[in-house]
């Protein structure tokens, strides 16, 4: 079957049937055709044009949002230097546990971190790991809440403003924290909203993106995140007490929903699945306009499972059909009722929780080459663009579903070999060498599975089956820890079999190259099985 039958329909002949965006003098077609979105970014609105880059680049910006708010916690939480200050002190001492309290005071001041002002060492060091998984935690439960709420009443664009306005409070917040239990309270909080960052921004940057051009587009997202590490760098290096710098933090997110936010356009697919055809039709015919294209008069947007019927045997006044149109909504409920999505949703779960162990678990084993801390996490950013890049360039030519399997078996082997090299001498460089190969191929895994789990599901139920996916990552980020605190050998090995499974699992799911981006439950049924028979 051919993609014109499958996007495409000729509605009835109609005397005097106008666009509904125009005048009484506009010209008249007596042949309306209703066609997908894909359809009508390839064929006359362009897939990546001069909008949709700007749309693009100004939409992704909240990946550097998500990196602030995420890594925050490497500087603010970390364990200072300190010094003797009284002659019952040992510099010698590998502990500050070893010495007698007064004895000793830390470098830059009891502010300059968490552990120093609230005493996180010896007995209660577990506290700082403790807030990391509560982060996470709220993340994971953010995901599927914001997912839910931007396919359904508030949107991607309206999402999105939500949760950059609840970061920049709790961020703020978080820098006034009295005590502990007040700080893990609030990072929890701040994990919640941040878990709807990354998602609410992916959708909506690349949903109006053409399908030829959606997965490079959907790839390079992740520069913004490795970019925003890389500025946090800078920015904690600057602010060095750990209050100043989770306000300085959360700044940017203030300035993005003033400056940023209001040039940003709602995906023409959630207006569509909204019954907002008017705003979906007005945003194609801006996208036409601003890439120097034209779009004609007659052609009206279409959801998928009307567009495959070729035959429309129900006669409607056309400006009233365009003008309102019953929303059709979905959940996670719907994507597990039906087989084919239910299958895809659970090897999604599985595939992105078990690269979250890895990717996350490599990050913090890297971070112990004992360099400057913030060199480091400069490096480590630097470290995972040229994954993206190489990802990007072989995602349209090799396919998602090779590149999903290759990256993770690419990371896991270099995991097991890790695992089998000695832990000193120049063993440990080579040992370092396989981390850093491991988390190369990882980061390309993680960057690929966000455009995969976009292509998978319709429109109507994307956000929710993505922010699952995101919940089972995050699970998987707050199981890591746990994995990097049992030392020597054994983190390689859990990564290296964590790799090599969720590479396994990848062979189970469909290839979406070059296929069509559905919108509803019923449209990919019926062109999944249309493409089985032919």
């Amino acid at each position: 079957m051919s993609r014109k039958s499958e996007c495409v329909s000729l509605g009835p002949t109609q005397p005097d049937l106008r666009s509904p965006l125009l005048g009484p003098g506009a010209g008249v077609s007596n042949n309306p055709e209703k066609i997908c979105i894909d359809d009508m970014l390839q064929r006359y609105c362009g897939e990546f044009g001069f909008w949709q880059l700007r749309h693009f680049v100004l939409t992704s910006l909240a990946w550097a949002l998500e990196a602030f708010h995420t890594m925050v916690m490497i500087f603010a939480d970390r364990e200072p230097a300190w010094q003797c200050s009284s002659a019952g002190c040992s510099s010698e001492a590998k502990s500050v546990c070893q010495l007698e309290p007064g004895s000793w005071e830390w470098i830059g001041g009891a502010r300059s971190s968490t552990v120093a002002e609230f005493g996180l060492i010896c007995g209660q060091k577990y506290k700082v790991g403790l807030v990391q998984s509560l982060f996470f935690g709220g993340c994971m439960i953010g995901a599927g809440v914001f997912g839910h709420l931007s396919d359904s009443k508030l949107g991607r664009k309206g999402s999105l403003l939500v949760v950059c306005i609840m970061n920049a409070i709790f961020g703020c917040l978080t820098a006034m924290s009295p005590y502990y239990w007040t700080y893990a309270l609030l990072r929890l909080l701040t994990g919640f909203s941040t878990g709807g960052v990354g998602l609410c921004a992916f959708v909506l940057a690349t949903e109006p993106v053409g399908p030829t051009k959606r997965g490079i587009a959907g790839m390079s997202t992740f520069y913004f995140f490795s970019g925003g590490i890389a500025i946090l760098s800078g920015i904690a290096y600057i602010f060095k007490s750990w209050r100043s710098l989770y306000i300085a933090s959360s700044i940017p997110s203030v300035l993005f929903v003033v400056i940023i936010l209001p040039f940003v356009s709602e995906s023409p697919r959630w207006y569509l699945i909204r019954g907002k055809m008017n705003w979906a039709m007005n945003t194609m015919h801006r996208i036409a306009i601003t890439n120097g294209k034209h779009l004609p008069d007659g052609t009206l947007l279409a959801l998928d499972e009307e567009a495959n019927s070729v035959t429309d045997k129900v006669h409607r006044d056309s400006k009233t059909e365009s003008e309102s149109r019953a929303a059709i909504t979905g959940s996670l409920v719907d994507v597990l009722r039906l087989p084919l999505t239910r299958i895809r949703l659970l090897l999604a779960v599985a595939i992105n929780f078990l690269c979250s162990v890895v990717y996350y678990g490599l990050s913090l084993n890297v971070v112990n080459l004992g360099t400057n801390l913030y060199l480091n996490v400069l490096l480590n950013a630097v470290a995972e663009m040229p994954a993206f890049f190489l990802t990007a360039i072989l995602l349209d030519k090799f396919g998602r579903k090779p590149l999903a399997i290759g990256t993770q078996w690419f990371s896991g082997v270099f995991c097991i070999v890790g695992s089998l090299l000695k832990g000193y001498g120049t063993w440990k460089i080579f040992r370092m060498v396989c981390g850093i190969m491991g988390i190369f191929g990882m980061a390309g895994t993680y960057n690929l599975l966000f455009v995969y789990t976009v292509e998978l599901f319709p429109t109507v139920v994307r956000n929710a089956a993505l922010g699952c996916a995101t919940q089972a990552a995050q699970m998987g980020a707050i199981l890591s820890p746990f994995v990097v605190v049992m030392g020597n050998g054994i983190p390689f090995v859990v990564f290296g079999v964590c790799g090599i499974a969720g590479g396994i699992l990848a062979f189970y799911l469909p290839e979406t190259l070059n296929k069509p981006l559905y919108d509803t439950m019923a449209g990919m049924e019926d062109g999944e099985i249309s493409r089985m028979v032919v």
